[in-house]
């Protein structure tokens, strides 16, 4: 695995877009997402925390069954603790649910909703290495429906591979996902610098096609099941929609897209200068005796 941290790209204007977005994932996360794990992923709050995080991803979080129906589930979590017959601690459901809910929509918002510090932190990383390039070349509004067209296929891709699961979607990976795909098509050669992980994540400088072809790889595998992925929730088939839609996108566009941005850099050219006629000393007349 490699994990990106800079790339050696120009850029004619600042990314406002993509700082936005990083910033609206961020603030979404810290003061509206109920917590419930360290940065490390270790539970560490109370099973009403955990209740009341599953209603919030429910109401704003995309559900496969909801999304191709296009209706809202009968049931969902009333954020609060209840004990069945046994006795166990679980949440209590409630039917109908005190929200309403646009399947539609939810596309959107699940866009913007993270479980854990690492779940943003590595979206986040990725749109912040790659997509500045991508809105500097495309401009900002139309930056912005990219990133959400990616986004929102990306969810009901994963919902036309899932079928009528009730699991819930959440995360920027399927929009990230078509800003890798848009950046390999027009930066093949880009130089990235990334950590190897299997190489105890020394730093190299890589072409941007090894960083991000080996990325896409690696998400095909684990969701085609050839390959064997820590934890079964990621939603690689998100992935992988939104990675081929970001670059299907864009490919009729290259030429177009990469005169847009700033000129290469050009290293400065030598220079003829006459040189000055030389300023000798005249010798003294010879005196003949």
């Amino acid at each position: 695995m490699v994990i990106p941290i800079h790339d050696i790209n120009p850029l004619r204007r600042r990314p406002v877009v993509t700082w936005l977005l990083i910033a609206i994932n961020v603030v979404v996360f810290i003061f509206l997402t109920p917590m419930v794990s360290s940065v490390a992923g270790v539970q560490t709050s109370q099973p009403q925390n955990v209740c009341e995080q599953q209603r919030f991803f429910q109401e704003w979080g995309a559900i496969p069954r909801e999304l191709l129906s296009n209706e809202q589930l009968p049931v969902a979590n009333s954020g609060r603790l209840a004990l069945d017959a046994q006795n166990r601690v679980g949440c209590l459901s409630e039917s109908p649910p005190s929200f309403d809910k646009s399947p539609v929509l939810s596309a959107i918002t699940s866009m913007f909703l993270h479980g854990s510090w690492l779940h943003l932190i590595g979206n986040m990383l990725f749109l912040g290495v790659f997509g500045n390039n991508i809105e500097d070349r495309m401009g900002r509004l139309l930056y912005l429906l990219f990133y959400l067209v990616c986004g929102v296929t990306a969810a009901y891709g994963f919902a036309l591979f899932e079928g009528s699961t009730t699991d819930t979607l959440i995360g920027a990976s399927g929009a990230v996902a078509g800003v890798l795909g848009a950046y390999l098509v027009l930066f093949p050669k880009a130089r990235v610098i990334g950590l190897v992980s299997v190489l105890f994540f020394l730093p190299f400088w890589l072409p941007a096609w090894i960083v991000l072809g080996f990325w896409f790889a690696l998400q095909y595998m684990y969701f085609t099941g050839i390959g064997v992925a820590e934890g079964g929730s990621v939603a690689y088939g998100a992935h992988v929609v939104g990675f081929v839609l970001g670059a299907v996108l864009v490919a009729p566009f290259v030429q177009r897209l990469r005169a847009a941005g700033p000129a290469p850099r050009r290293s400065p050219q030598a220079r003829w200068v006459r040189e000055p006629p030389r300023m000798g000393l005249r010798q003294p007349p010879r005196h003949r005796g």
